[in-house]
């Protein structure tokens, strides 16, 4: 199946959104409540994709899934599934790239609530899981959505890795800024121009959207404080 620039860049941000959130609240979760030896060194490794250039976090992922390499292989010969040159390479590129933007800002909102909050519904036989579901996650939801919006974009506009990983196969993994360079690369600035466009206003959009959202709700937070 073919799709246009557009349909593919939002396909593979919103699957690769779903997957950074669920695993990025999961992992914040738990290391937001635990302390123990090593844990610097394994949230310095999530957040290593942030630092590094998005062509060396694209040239390890084409060793891991390649088709010699220790995931892509296996996938390969168990499954049948190709990684390299698909569309499925711009989901893993896209993952890699937007979940330390995710996971900064679940730790940073489970981090800041009040732990006595929880231990007392702990005290009343709550379990953790509901603890989590009625307590937690309510309340650490605003740096939550943050982290899902700013991860939707960062997956939108991911470039660098998603060459490396996917490639550029007309209708196949030409996401809008495989759209744009290779348009430019070719003379075609019309074409890019509109992809620019498209692409800034769908940026724009959603970042002006979470400002809005933030905005109104620490209005309404202060509004409930002074009528306290």
């Amino acid at each position: 199946m073919e799709y246009s620039p557009l349909l593919l860049s939002l396909k593979v941000a919103a699957i690769s959104t779903t997957v950074v959130f669920i695993s990025g609240v999961f992992f914040a979760r738990i290391f937001a409540r635990k302390h123990f030896f090593g844990k610097t060194v394994i949230e310095s490794f999530f957040m290593l994709p942030l630092v590094l250039p998005p062509t060396v976090v694209g040239f390890a992922l084409l060793l891991l899934f390649g088709k010699h390499g220790w995931i892509g292989k296996w996938l390969m010969e168990w499954f049948g599934v190709q990684v390299v040159f698909t569309w499925l390479g711009a989901v893993i590129a896209s993952i890699v790239v937007s979940f330390p933007l995710m996971y900064q800002s679940a730790a940073a909102a489970f981090g800041s609530l009040d732990d006595r909050l929880e231990n007392a519904a702990r005290t009343l036989g709550a379990s953790e899981w509901r603890v989590f579901w009625t307590i937690a996650f309510p309340l650490a939801w605003p740096g939550l959505l943050a982290g899902l919006v700013l991860s939707f974009a960062r997956g939108l506009g991911e470039f660098g890795a998603t060459l490396m990983l996917a490639g550029y196969i007309p209708g196949k993994t030409d996401t809008i800024p495989m759209a744009i360079y290779f348009a430019v690369e070719s003379g075609q600035m019309e074409k890019a121009t509109f992809w620019v466009v498209i692409i800034v206003a769908l940026g724009f959009s959603t970042i002006m959207w979470l400002n809005w959202w933030s905005r109104r709700n620490m209005r309404r937070y202060t509004n409930q404080n002074r009528s306290r």
